[in-house]
């Protein structure tokens, strides 16, 4: 079997298919796991892992992702993120959580010499709104990778079985190389099996889900992130390594969301309606700042007056943020 792995690996770098050459690599370390050549395998998972990085003055080419069978729609989005930690303003545990697996992925290698296991699947946990795609993205840009994005349209096929054929294909692509795979909507495919309404097929993708993610064990960090934790099977609960919540902000943090927004232009009119932003996501607290700007751009003025402010807050306050 692995005659055939290394002439499809040989292929691949004549071919320059970065993705073939990968999926290849990526066949005979495990091959190696279930010889328990344990070792082995962890020193070529990672050289694979190593070798995906770039330098700061390289050209990233990442492979196209695959796509649904049916459709033709990708499975995923591929972005290169830029933005930081520090670009976000969050409660400090949960800065602290976040900084703390940027910590430890870019210490993998440094556990698996010393045998212990990683920690390569976080849940993001928050009502809507609340940053938990922007944790994500900054979890990319700080490690260095790329962020892939799983389209849920493209994941769930109208044919039965091929969403789990889709599932396969999305975290065989996340062992190709080190990316930040990031499953958004989460509760869409790990919804709890003893849903009244399902028919089955819902069954058959939650232990999908459970099935990729309990065999994942290559170079990618997977990140999901739910609004609806509360509907989430109590099995996946049990596969993530880390947990982490994204809560509505408090007053000092709509109040710093301003800060950076509004860069001091009508900033003292906008800290009067920090009490009643404190109640909604930190999305909403964006979009006040963009809808005083905008009246204000919109009224032929570059500086934000209070009839700006009464505006934006007239129309924070007029939807729903949950």
């Amino acid at each position: 079997m692995a005659g055939r792995h290394l002439r499809d690996m040989i292929a691949a770098y004549g071919e320059r298919d970065d993705l073939k050459f990968r999926r290849a690599a990526q066949a005979i370390i495990q091959e190696e796991e279930a010889k328990r050549h344990t070792v082995l395998a962890k020193e070529l998972r990672a050289v694979l892992a190593a070798n995906a990085g770039v330098g700061a003055n390289d050209v990233l080419i990442t492979p196209d992702p695959p796509v649904d069978r049916d459709s033709s729609l990708p499975l995923a989005r591929v972005t290169h993120p830029d933005r930081l930690l520090g670009d976000l303003v969050l409660a400090e545990p949960t800065r602290a959580a976040l900084g703390q697996i940027v910590n430890e992925v870019r210490n993998w290698p440094t556990l698996d010499r010393a045998g212990l296991p990683r920690r390569n699947r976080v849940l993001l946990s928050g009502p809507p709104g609340c940053g938990k795609t922007s944790a994500a993205v900054a979890l990319a840009h700080e490690l260095g990778r790329p962020l892939v994005t799983a389209r849920v349209e493209g994941l769930i096929s109208s044919y039965l079985g091929e969403t789990a054929a889709n599932l396969a294909n999305l975290f065989a692509f996340a062992s190709t190389g080190a990316y930040v795979l990031f499953l958004d909507e989460f509760d869409s495919l790990g919804k709890m099996r003893e849903d009244a309404s399902d028919h089955g097929e819902l069954r058959r993708v939650v232990n999908a889900v459970l099935q990729q993610i309990d065999a994942y064990s290559g170079p990618s960090l997977i990140v999901a992130a739910t609004n609806h934790s509360q509907v989430l099977d109590a099995a996946l609960w049990r596969r993530f390594d880390s947990v982490v919540e994204l809560g509505l902000p408090t007053r000092d943090q709509v109040l710093e969301l301003l800060r950076r927004q509004l860069l001091g232009n009508g900033l003292a009119d906008a800290v009067q309606h920090a009490d009643d932003l404190a109640g909604l996501p930190h999305a909403a607290t964006e979009f006040f700042a963009n809808s005083a700007k905008r009246h204000a751009l919109l009224d032929g003025r570059t500086s934000i007056d209070s009839s700006d402010v009464s505006f934006a807050a007239a129309e924070v306050m007029s939807r729903p943020w949950s």
